[in-house]
């Protein structure tokens, strides 16, 4: 008997009702989600962290690959060729950890970006420039900037909140 996490694919926006199924049979499931904050209110108050996924703990020669495949909302269980990998404990216990330490902060990464200071981007397009923080972007870990440009024209863009880096003061 052996009994490892594996991948389940859910069908289009079925997550939470797989997640349901799943539950109902006895299956431990983690399905992560992030809390976000929507602009809108009546918007959904947390978001997947991996769309379309979550994952399933048992024992699949018992159990049986076509059987879980038939629960309602599933698409299928992740393989390559075939072949069912199954995820590593420690992999799943840092997902955990990861989405945990999202949660704790309303969603967003604990970056301190405080608007108005000057920021340097380290990846992505604009590679090398300079701007300055203009907002968070609610409910994504997002930021906008506005990067110097042509005669002192400013430009917003908009950029993962790990694409930037605050410059240091001289």
């Amino acid at each position: 008997m052996a009994i490892h996490w594996y991948v389940m694919r859910s069908k289009p926006n079925r997550e939470e009702f797989l997640e349901g199924q799943l539950i109902s049979r006895n299956f431990e499931v983690y399905y992560p989600r992030v809390t976000v904050k929507p602009v809108n209110p009546r918007s959904r108050k947390h978001k997947p962290y991996f769309p379309g996924y979550l994952f399933v703990h048992t024992d699949l020669e018992a159990v049986g690959i076509t059987n879980l495949e038939r629960i309602a909302g599933a698409a299928n269980i992740v393989n390559f060729g075939g072949e069912v990998p199954s995820v590593p404990e420690a992999v799943v216990h840092t997902v955990r950890a990861k989405v945990d330490e999202l949660n704790a902060h309303g969603g967003q990464l604990p970056v301190s970006l405080p608007t108005g200071s000057v920021v340097k981007v380290e990846k992505g397009p604009f590679e090398g420039y300079e701007g300055i923080v203009d907002a968070r972007i609610p409910g994504k870990e997002r930021v906008r900037i506005l990067l110097q440009f042509l005669q002192n024209r400013r430009l917003p863009v908009e950029l993962p909140v790990n694409f930037v880096s605050v410059k240091p003061k001289k």
